[in-house]
């Protein structure tokens, strides 16, 4: 049975929905409206406050500390600088990605590592060997989302840190409420934000706080589902969605590299050996099964469609996370991972593992769709991922 987060005795009064999932064991808001429309438009035009705490969290200490990260992930820790962050995968011997999530160096020698799933094992055997502590501190530390155009503004006026100069994908230290926390530049909306990681215990105190100085900012809690549809226009890939983890595939085709998930770049081939490197080099070589792209639903067809049935145009209530065969001609040549009505750009879009040849921007394909319980194919366009990538998401100074 799910267990409330830090801040559930916040979120469960405001869940005028009651609709919650599982999320790593703990309850997490779906959306607190009967809606996410509001909760949507506050992330991509006002400031939207998440509850992130059930990402599993973990504390890298040690003299060792570096050279296992570095022994792990796929990316080079060696050029992170103290209070940066970085968005890196880690796989297995094959180069199958295992999880993805963030690492900030703290200091020269300590880390503080987020992952969707849990890593703890698989981290201690590979550690075998080096002076390093690994410790779990997924309940120790509680983790909010400040997203939103008017994220920066809100912290500027309530925290006591260094907000305005704070580049993307930094880290600095302050109080919100009194309460010490660190704040990042980082988020999984695609837009200007940031994430605050708090005490557990104090964690109501800075949601409180945060909640009460976002009056003026237009500030609302927002859950799952509005999330869902922020991070597919953002590009952004799901575990367990957008591929599988190799720990968890059944077969083959479940399990996917970093370039084929569109985390090519996120592989430092030259750095010291790392977990997989020798399968990359190999990949490198011979190029990737598959390609992450986007797709662009043709909604003048949709329409045609539900006019057949003698029905309005409905958009999907909500992101789906089935994945639908994609076609060129009789021959599949991918699946859609993700698909979601963007409400910004006012569009059907959807993220697509498609083989190479066919991956191409501006090449026109098919994608199955279902309307009435009957099949059918309406075009669609491939497109360059992100959808949506605002300037502010990484303009300094605020």
């Amino acid at each position: 049975m799910p267990i409330g987060t830090a801040v559930h005795e916040r979120t469960f009064p405001l869940c005028q929905s009651l609709n919650y999932r599982e999320w790593s064991g703990f309850y997490a808001v779906s959306v607190y409206e009967t809606h996410h429309e509001h909760e949507y438009n506050a992330i991509r035009n006002a400031a939207a406050l998440l509850d992130v705490t059930p990402l599993f969290k973990y504390m890298i200490a040690g003299r060792d500390a570096t050279r296992f990260v570095n022994r792990v992930i796929a990316r080079d820790i060696n050029k992170v600088a103290v209070d940066q962050v970085i968005y890196c995968c880690w796989c297995d011997e094959e180069g199958k990605i295992i999880d993805d999530g963030t690492i900030t160096r703290l200091e020269e020698n300590r880390y503080r590592w987020t992952a969707a799933d849990p890593n703890l094992r698989w981290f201690r055997q590979n550690a075998i060997g080096l002076e390093v502590q690994i410790e779990e501190i997924t309940e120790q530390v509680a983790a909010l989302a400040l997203q939103g155009p008017t994220s920066g503004k809100l912290l500027r006026s309530i925290a006591e840190a260094e907000i305005e100069n704070l580049k993307y994908f930094r880290k600095t230290s302050g109080k919100i409420g009194g309460v010490p926390v660190d704040i990042s530049r980082t988020g999984y909306t695609g837009d200007l934000g940031y994430e605050i990681w708090i005490p557990w215990q104090d964690a109501v105190k800075v949601w409180d706080a945060l909640m009460e100085a976002g009056r003026r900012f237009d500030i609302h809690p927002a859950g799952m589902l509005a999330l869902d549809v922020a991070r597919i226009e953002a590009g952004l890939i799901l575990a367990d969605v957008d591929y599988i983890s190799s720990k968890k595939a059944l077969i083959a085709s479940q399990k996917y590299t970093p370039a084929e998930v569109g985390l090519g770049k996120l592989v430092h081939y030259e750095k010291e050996n790392f977990i997989g490197r020798k399968a990359l080099l190999e990949e490198k070589q011979a190029g990737p099964r598959r390609l992450l792209m986007g797709l662009e639903i043709d909604w003048n067809e949709v329409e045609k469609l539900f006019d057949q049935m003698g029905l309005a145009p409905q958009t999907p209530a909500t992101a789906s996370r089935v994945h639908v065969p994609v076609y060129k001609g009789r021959d599949q040549v991918g699946k859609a991972t993700s698909t979601t009505w963007s409400p910004l750009l006012k569009k059907l879009i959807a993220l697509a593992s498609l083989q190479p040849q066919h991956a191409t921007p501006g090449t026109t394909m098919q994608m199955e769709m279902t309307v009435e319980a009957v099949r059918h194919k309406v075009s669609a366009t491939v497109r360059s991922l992100p959808f949506f990538n605002p300037p502010r998401k990484t303009k300094t100074p605020i």
